[in-house]
C-alpha cells in the first residue's frame, strides 16, 4: 500500500491507498442484487452520499437519537481514565473514523501524557480522511496521521495497518450493531490478530432497553430518519436512473426483543414497478411489501464481553451513562 501526501509540506500526514485493491461490488451491482430477490434489501453503507451524510448529521441532533450525544459525553468524562490504563506510549487506530470529531477527545487525552502521537484512521472515503486529517494536523502540531482509505475488513485481512508501539484501537458509534452476528465475530477475530497482548480496544455500543425508546431513536416524529432512508431511493434515481417515487414509500422501524435488534424498512404503499436501468433490473412491489434498509443490534454488557472473549479480549472497564442507555467497554488483548 503506497502513501500519498496531498498537502504540500504536510510531512505529518500521509494517506495510504491500496495499489491493488480487492474487487468490491459496485453500487449498481449491490442494488441489482438486493432488489432482484425477495425479501428486498439495500445495503446501509450506501446511505452516506453527501446528502445522506448531512441528513445523518441532522439525526445526531435529534433529542430522540441519544447515541452520538451520550457517547460524546462518556468520552469527554472518561478519556483520561481510558488512556491511563496504558503505561507505554500509545498509537491510535480507528475503524470507520469519518470526521473523527469524537476521536479528538481521546487524542487530547493521550497528548496530555506523551509528547507525540501517531493516529491511524481507517475509512472507506478518502475525501473524509483527507478533510478530517487536515483539520487534526493543523490543530495539533505534535500529531502524525497515517490514514488508510479502504474497507477495514479488507485492510485487516491483508494486515495493511502498520504500527510500532502499544496500540489503542477505537470502534465507536455503535457501528458494531450494524453487523449480523457472524460478521461481528469475524471483525473481532481480525482485531484480535492485529492487536498484540497489552493492546486495547475501545468499543462503543448501544444497550438494550425499552422498545419505545429504541423505536423513537430510529423513527423520530419529525421525519428526519425517514428522509435519511428515502434518500437511498433518491440516490438510486440520481445515480442509476431509477424511477422510484418517494411518495409511494413509508418508513418504519421495529425492535425485535428476541433477537435484540432494531430493523428499519421502507414499505410500498401500493402495487408498483420500479425501473432501474443503471442496475439492469425492474423490481415489482406488492402493496405493503418492504425493503429491509438496516439492522441495528443492541447488547447487554455481558453479551458484548462474551462476544469478544473468544478472540483474546478481556474487559478492563465498562463506562455507561446514568440512564444505562449506552456503553464504552475498554477491552485488553490478553
Amino acid at each position: 500500500m503506497g502513501p500519498t501526501n496531498p498537502v504540500a509540506g504536510a510531512g505529518r500526514f500521509a494517506l495510504h491507498r491500496d495499489p491493488h485493491p480487492a474487487r468490491v461490488a459496485t453500487f449498481a451491482e449491490d442494488v441489482g442484487r438486493g432488489l432482484s430477490m425477495r425479501p428486498y434489501t439495500l445495503m446501509p453503507k450506501y446511505f452516506y452520499d453527501d446528502l445522506g451524510s448531512a441528513l445523518f448529521e441532522a439525526i445526531t441532533y435529534l433529542p430522540e437519537y441519544y447515541l452520538t450525544r451520550v457517547e460524546r459525553d462518556l468520552l469527554a468524562t472518561y478519556s483520561a481514565q481510558i488512556v491511563a490504563a496504558f503505561d507505554e506510549p500509545l498509537e491510535l487506530v480507528e475503524l470507520g473514523s469519518g470526521s473523527a470529531t469524537k476521536t479528538r477527545l481521546i487524542i487530547d487525552a493521550i497528548l496530555e501524557r506523551q509528547d507525540t502521537l501517531t493516529f491511524h484512521p481507517i475509512d472507506i472515503s478518502p475525501d473524509a480522511l483527507i478533510e478530517s486529517s487536515h483539520a487534526l494536523v493543523a490543530a495539533l502540531d505534535t500529531l502524525h496521521v497515517r490514514a488508510y482509505a479502504g474497507d477495514y475488513f479488507t485492510l485487516l485481512r491483508a494486515k495493511r495497518v502498520e504500527t510500532r508501539d502499544r496500540v489503542l484501537a477505537l470502534y465507536l458509534g455503535s457501528n458494531i450493531g450494524n453487523f449480523e452476528p457472524a460478521q461481528a465475530r469475524e471483525l473481532f477475530g481480525l482485531l484480535g490478530e492485529m492487536l498484540a497482548p497489552g493492546d486495547g480496544l475501545l468499543m462503543g455500543y448501544d444497550l438494550k432497553k425499552e422498545a419505545s425508546v429504541l423505536e423513537l431513536a430510529y423513527n423520530d416524529p419529525t421525519g428526519v430518519t425517514a428522509a435519511f432512508n428515502k434518500n437511498l431511493l433518491a440516490r438510486i434515481n440520481r445515480e442509476l436512473g431509477g424511477d422510484f417515487d418517494l411518495n409511494d414509500f413509508s418508513f418504519f422501524a421495529r425492535y425485535d426483543d428476541r433477537d435484540g435488534v432494531v430493523r428499519s424498512y421502507l414499505r410500498a404503499e401500493r402495487a408498483l414497478t420500479v425501473h432501474i436501468p443503471g442496475a439492469g433490473i425492474e423490481a415489482d412491489f406488492d402493496a405493503g411489501e418492504t425493503i429491509h434498509m438496516e439492522s441495528s443490534y443492541k447488547f447487554q454488557r455481558e453479551e458484548m464481553i462474551a462476544l469478544v472473549m473468544p478472540f483474546g479480549f478481556t474487559e478492563h472497564r465498562t463506562f455507561s451513562d446514568a440512564a444505562g442507555r449506552y456503553a464504552l467497554s475498554l477491552l485488553l488483548r490478553s
